[in-house]
């Protein structure tokens, strides 16, 4: 799994058993592996809509999948791996189109194994919105007997998935909420001078700004209510440009307590949870989980807690729902993404 601040690529080893939604998964590897800065530079390039020949996009693709085997082969030489879920690199999403930028068959081939990408096609040929994608993993990973829990990813964007109590796929809801680390990146890019604000020291050294967060609070609440997956175009980064008299500290900051704020209200909308699991990229900045705790009104826990790093919860989501997709079971729910008829999914490449 390779995220929205192209700053690496993440792979768990998950070993699976029993088989569709009763499957039980354990953690048994992981590696984390630093995107190349040239590599970076010309995926984001891509995902900003930078004018590129296809040759330039051909090469860019051969060297994201040659990036993927060569950390992958490490894993695979410690334990025999059955199957590859790969997500690719979303490039452009803007439904009913939708891109995760991957070449599968060089990495069936170098590893052997088979391999399955482009999990959101079907769905988007179905009439959804491709979007999110991981909330019946989330219910295999996080699902509990007895509570309300609500798991909050902070990624590029930030989704949430509504657990109940029990493990009945029809009662799951969730969906995308607002822009979260596409902002607080932007923020270290243009303000800051950096790629992000590492662990958020920047933003924890910053105070809040009551206009540049009232500014934000309603353009992320106005993203929350569109009933729509978000991708290319929703990015935000207009407010920076309308704040951009704040100290650069400050304005981290109030980005974090806008970002929770919003994500908050969305968590306690289809009831108050019992317990929010946080995951994602965005856990390392602890000024935004600082203001997401101060304002969740239940507790906040890290996925990590729960036996699913947060920095892998994404990688180990694809896992599931690729061992979802060999079992022939549809990985979207019509409720969330609004698929006519969720089908089974998944682009497969066969060594």
């Amino acid at each position: 799994m390779t995220g929205t601040s192209l700053d690496g690529l993440d792979a768990a080893v998950v070993a699976i058993k029993g088989n569709g939604l009763a499957m039980r998964v354990d953690l048994v590897d992981q590696v984390a592996v630093p995107l190349p800065a040239e590599l970076s530079r010309d995926l984001r390039a891509m995902a900003e809509q930078v004018p590129r020949t296809t040759g330039d996009i051909a090469w860019t693709l051969a060297a994201f999948t040659r990036f993927h085997l060569e950390s992958l082969l490490p894993l695979a030489k410690r334990r025999v791996i059955d199957l590859v879920a790969v997500h690719g690199q979303t490039v452009f999403h803007a439904p009913p189109l939708s891109w995760q930028a991957f070449a599968p068959a060089p990495l069936a081939h170098g590893l052997g194994v088979p391999v399955v990408c482009d999990l959101r096609a079907a769905d988007l040929a179905d009439g959804g919105q491709g979007a999110p994608i991981t909330p019946l993993a989330d219910l295999i990973l996080f699902g509990h007997p007895h509570e309300r829990r609500v798991v909050v990813n902070l990624g590029g964007f930030c989704n949430i998935t509504r657990l109940p109590p029990g493990r009945e796929p029809s009662a799951v809801g969730g969906g995308d909420v607002c822009a979260c680390n596409q902002i607080l990146d932007a923020v270290a890019r243009q303000v800051l001078g950096l790629p992000y604000d590492r662990d958020g020291r920047r933003a924890w050294a910053g105070a809040t700004r009551r206009a540049a967060v009232d500014d934000l609070v309603e353009r992320l609440d106005a993203q929350s209510k569109l009933g729509r997956s978000l991708g290319t175009g929703d990015e935000l980064t207009a407010w920076i440009d309308a704040h951009s008299d704040e100290a650069p500290d400050d304005l981290a900051r109030s980005a974090c307590a806008a970002i929770a704020a919003v994500i908050a209200t969305a968590a306690k909308s289809g009831g108050a949870p019992q317990r929010l699991i946080v995951a994602g990229g965005g856990v390392r900045n602890k000024a935004l989980i600082f203001e997401l705790a101060h304002r969740a009104g239940c507790p906040v826990t890290l996925s990590d807690d729960l036996g699913t790093p947060a920095t892998l919860r994404e990688a180990m989501a694809m896992a599931v729902l690729g061992a979802l997709c060999q079992d022939g079971v549809p990985i979207t729910l019509s409720q969330i993404t609004g698929a006519e008829r969720p089908s089974r999914a998944g682009l497969w490449c066969l060594p």
